[in-house]
């Protein structure tokens, strides 16, 4: 087996969210311990959401989803983020 295949990489808790005016307050960071392939799984669910949410926001001309989706486009890439950052070792 090669290392990859044994060894169970998980999120290292380092990326963090920011919104607004100076960007000086987190909104939510990532926890460490969540395993890579679990965290990448959900991103990518959360990105699907992200997509028919933008497509309904645009259609119904509702724009409450757009924003909807904007901050959930901003978890999933953090998930992807701290993933990558674990993955590295």
């Amino acid at each position: 087996m090669s290392h990859e295949q044994t060894t169970e990489y998980t999120t290292v808790g380092k990326t963090r969210f920011f919104q607004g005016e100076g960007h000086t307050a987190a909104l939510f960071r990532i926890e460490p311990g969540i395993p890579c392939r679990h965290a990448r799984e959900q991103a990518s669910e959360l990105m699907g959401y992200v997509r028919e949410m933008t497509i309904s926001g645009l259609m119904d001309e509702k724009p409450e989803l757009i924003w909807a989706s904007h901050y959930l486009s901003a978890l999933a890439k953090a998930l992807m983020d701290d993933a990558e950052l674990g993955m590295r070792g």
